[in-house]
């Protein structure tokens, strides 16, 4: 299952915050989150009380001119 957060984005770094749980970012900004095998581990008359934890980015960003 993936979840958009904006559609007109591209990512530009991915991560894997867990065994079945990969985010996207563009920059700084989150952009999506992918459940792998969402089917096999959320139940339909789950999904509106899902919850996930997401890392904070720190890492530095240096801009050149």
């Amino acid at each position: 299952m993936y979840i958009y957060l904006s559609d007109k984005k591209k990512s530009t770094r991915t991560e894997e915050v867990s065994a079945d749980l990969i985010v996207d970012y563009a920059g700084r900004e989150l952009i999506g989150i992918e459940v792998l095998d969402a089917s096999k581990k959320l139940s339909k008359k789950n999904l509106d009380s899902v919850t996930f934890t997401l890392p904070t980015y720190r890492g530095r960003i240096s801009h050149s001119v």
